[in-house]
């Protein structure tokens, strides 16, 4: 306590510009604490702490009104109760000094202050219990901004959610833990995308409905909407998740793939409290969520024959109340449109259908998937590999790679002996019989040996 001690006696208010904002407001933690310690052992305070406290306080009052430390939080919404609370929860994860203070003053002995501790610490008296409290209810700037989580036991820690120092320092938060999520990352570009023209005009609206949220909404009046949220359907390897990548990167945010078994409880109530503890962590942050194959969870909802049922409907039912009212970027996979309950799709402010490529989408995706630097051979045709028609655009990617791997091991370049025996390989892959019509113009160039192997049929 000494050391916290000689802190306080040795700042100096008449130079205020020696200490950043963030430093005042620390200082005045310190200070807070010191003056409570002592109270609390003997009842008796100098009143010339009290007098560096005050003259501290107005320099506080007056930084959080010019300093840029404020304004990356959350623009100028918080009041200076909230302001208050914040900043001595950030305090000791600056700070360990502060943090050790707090483990003195409260029995749980924690290094982040109980709202028991932040009564006595900021003197709230009976007069102000109610804005207090109000403090860390859902509406409080606080919470509505993902800043801290809510804590409803009295004497129990608070804590900020992460990455929100990053994002007081001026910082963006970066990779953040997301619970049940996880992170997605790739530089995939528009570039990369192979899709009819008025579906790329519409994963581009999708973005106009992030980027002219706050035009449409507070100064036009537009109806509130959460997310938004997106579906994209069709067949596997048709580039959903690719579409959901390129959004993400070109809003500059990052991709979370949801886990939906993680999501999904057997349990009363459970499923509900990992979807709010996802959506909570998720809200204010520059991510993007992807549910990829969400028919499990967003499917149908069915007729109640038993208690179970009853309570998987209502499982649904919260997920989506909480659609409508998250603030952050939300996309759904499907494999099969109708499996979704049509009570989502008339909540989803976009829906886009990915068709398998045609001949000429085809074609385009071999000519992207193939390694740029790899040595081919002059007699490739990339219209013969076009004429395939049973590959989507995943089975061309897979096969383009494979065929490079292949042509490596050889020292060599890619030739059609590779490329056969690439799109064999993925063919191969579901465990179906494959006929020779199937490889069209390659099954010339697949190897003997292999033409053997199981799941051919030369006929």
């Amino acid at each position: 306590m000494e050391a916290a001690t000689n802190r306080i006696e040795s700042f100096n208010p008449s130079k205020p510009k020696q200490s950043s904002s963030l430093e005042l407001e620390f200082q005045r933690v310190r200070m807070l604490c010191s003056i409570l310690e002592r109270s609390r052992k003997n009842g008796d305070v100098e009143n010339d702490a009290y007098d560096k406290l005050a003259a501290v306080n107005h320099q506080v009052l007056s930084s959080r009104t010019a300093s840029p430390f404020w304004k990356n939080v959350c623009g100028d919404k918080l009041s200076l109760l909230e302001a208050d609370v914040l900043a001595a929860l950030i305090a000791p994860e600056i700070d360990p000094v502060i943090g050790w203070a707090y483990q003195r003053l409260q029995s749980n002995r924690s290094n982040y202050p109980s709202i028991a501790l932040l009564v006595d610490l900021l003197g709230i008296d009976v007069s102000l219990m109610v804005e207090f409290y109000s403090v860390f209810e859902r509406g409080s700037s606080l919470i509505r901004n993902n800043l801290i989580k809510r804590n409803d036991g009295f004497y129990e820690p608070l804590r900020l959610m992460p990455g929100v120092v990053q994002l007081l320092l001026g910082h963006s938060f970066g990779v953040v833990d997301l619970p049940g999520a996880t992170l997605i990352e790739n530089s995939f570009s528009w570039d990369d995308l192979v899709l009819p023209e008025d579906r790329r005009r519409m994963l581009n609206e999708y973005l106009y409905w992030v980027e002219y949220k706050d035009k449409v909404t507070n100064e036009w009046g537009g109806r509130k909407s959460g997310g938004p949220v997106a579906l994209f359907s069709g067949p596997s390897g048709t580039g959903k998740t690719m579409a959901a990548s390129i959004i993400a990167n070109q809003l500059g945010f990052v991709l979370y793939k949801v886990d939906i078994g993680r999501l999904v409880s057997k349990y009363v109530g459970e499923t509900e409290k990992n979807i709010n503890s996802l959506f909570d962590a998720a809200e204010g942050r520059d991510v993007v969520l992807l549910f990829d194959e969400a028919d499990s969870l967003f499917g149908k909802r069915g007729e109640i024959k038993e208690s179970k049922d009853r309570y998987s409907n209502l499982e649904v039912s919260h997920l989506l109340a909480r659609l409508e009212t998250i603030n952050t970027p939300t996309i759904l996979t499907t494999n099969i449109r109708k499996n979704i309950d049509s009570a989502f799709l008339r909540r989803f402010q976009v829906v886009v259908e990915f068709p398998r490529p045609d001949k000429a989408a085809r074609k385009d995706i071999w000519q992207k998937s193939l390694p740029k630097n790899a040595p081919i051979a002059d007699e490739i045709d990339l219209q013969k590999l076009a004429n395939i028609s049973n590959l989507n655009g995943g089975n061309i990617k897979n096969a383009a790679l494979y065929s490079a791997y292949l042509a490596a091991a050889d020292n060599c370049e890619i030739n059609y002996n590779h490329l056969a025996t690439a799109v064999w390989r993925e063919m191969a892959k579901d465990g179906r019989e494959i006929l020779a019509s199937d490889l069209g113009e390659l099954q010339e160039y697949l190897i003997k040996d292999h033409s053997k192997e199981q799941n051919y049929d030369r006929s």
